[in-house]
């Protein structure tokens, strides 16, 4: 790497630290933002500049409580540089949200999802993002940043839903549906690496440093991400497929046309098939209410042997999908989450049971297990983190330098 390059690059990455900074804490002083940063304030007075004159940040001055005295110079991002979109597709809404470059919400609301092929769904939510712009009367170029989340198998590089619990096997290539309408860079993730993110964002340090951890959602779909520390106060999180591991050979049929998934025994479609003793060939719902299992876990906990049995079938699934994990990942604490843990009371004694049975378990103990009901907020955070920074990145390794040279 030549010095210039080198250079170049030292100074896109104290420029995102002060911009995250930025984010994280609010009006900020250069003081401020040297203490926080680890930078001299020299540096942080040209960085300062520089995003100032490209209207990245904006500057207010607040007079001292005396009265006297030259007034504090206060920087804070730039509300109406941009915005980001985001788009969380579950089992039976799609809701969309307008961020502005702060990280305030400006504007929410959901669509029912409805049934049809991949290509009007696809256009739906083409619909959707034009009515957010719409409704909050920006232009659809101000959107810089289009975030998108749903269960199921993504390529992230292409921003292609390869297969969900909503489309099956229907795939939709987001970048290529947008690309017409929005100039924004457009992500695709899979939601619980989002849930997984948001957490490992939540146990951070002072010193920016958390340990691994792994999230497991429980729903309609079983999900699971795992954020792994490497070092530096950044992480690696990905998605497993963990819902279509398999469980049992020729097992239970499940969603994906698969058998013996761990989802087709631990989903809700899975628990409703066991509970009514409904044959493991029979073809899963795509959606089941919440209510009617809220009905099997009211049975189960009055003592219906049947309900009582197949929590245990999920959680014994879940178990030892998690045995498996540790054994390939290593010990980490765990995160439940998703509208699942109201029945974690009826899972857990198997879940923990499933888990023994591996020997990583068996010698380092049970991993220290958190409850964490609000799956929305922690996608929506890891929504949030992911494409605030990646926006602050994209811009200046492209758009500022494209300036610069024009």
């Amino acid at each position: 790497m030549s010095a210039i390059a080198s250079t170049e690059l030292v100074r896109q990455q104290n420029s995102l630290r002060v911009l995250g900074a930025l984010r994280r804490h609010g009006n900020l002083s250069h003081t401020d933002m040297a203490g926080l940063t680890g930078l001299a304030s020299a540096t942080v007075s040209a960085i300062t500049a520089e995003l100032e004159r490209f209207s990245l940040i904006e500057r207010t001055e607040q007079q001292a409580a005396s009265g006297r005295g030259r007034p504090r110079v206060l920087f804070q991002p730039n509300r109406g540089f941009g915005y980001v979109a985001v788009v969380v597709i579950s089992s039976d809404a799609v809701q969309y949200s307008l961020v502005d470059f702060t990280g305030k919400l400006m504007d929410r609301f959901g669509e029912a999802r409805a049934s049809g092929t991949s290509e009007s769904f696809a256009q739906a939510v083409l619909a959707g993002l034009l009515r957010l712009a719409a409704r909050s009367k920006i232009t659809q170029s101000a959107i810089l940043h289009i975030s998108i989340s749903s269960k199921g198998l993504v390529d992230t590089e292409s921003a292609t839903l390869l297969w969900s619990p909503v489309l099956g096997e229907g795939q939709v290539n987001f970048r290529t549906l947008l690309a017409g309408h929005f100039r924004a860079r457009v992500y695709l993730y899979n939601e619980t690496l989002l849930a997984a993110e948001a957490l490992w964002m939540r146990m951070r340090g002072a010193d920016g440093a958390a340990k691994s951890l792994t999230a497991l959602s429980l729903g309609h779909s079983i999900g699971l991400g795992v954020a792994r520390d490497v070092g530096d106060g950044r992480a690696d999180v990905i998605a497993l497929n963990f819902g279509h591991m398999l469980h049992i050979p020729d097992g239970a049929l499940c969603r994906c046309g698969a058998r013996g998934c761990v989802e087709a025994y631990s989903g809700f479609y899975g628990i409703l098939r066991t509970a009514f003793e409904v044959s493991t060939n029979t073809i899963p719902a795509k959606f089941v209410p919440l209510a009617e299992v809220e009905k099997i876990a009211a049975s189960a906990r009055s003592g219906n042997r049947m309900a009582a049995f197949a929590f245990r079938q999920a959680g014994l699934a879940l178990g030892n999908g998690l045995s498996r994990l540790f054994s390939l990942h290593g010990h980490m604490p765990l995160f439940v989450t998703g509208p699942g843990t109201r029945f974690f009371d009826l899972l857990k004694a198997s879940i923990l049971e499933g888990m023994v049975q591996t020997n990583v378990v068996r010698i380092s103990g049970l991993p220290e297990i958190t409850i964490e009901p609000d799956e929305q907020t922690l996608v929506f955070d890891g929504h949030m983190g992911l494409a605030l920074s990646r926006l602050d990145g994209d811009i200046l390794t492209s758009g500022m330098a494209a300036q610069q040279t024009g």
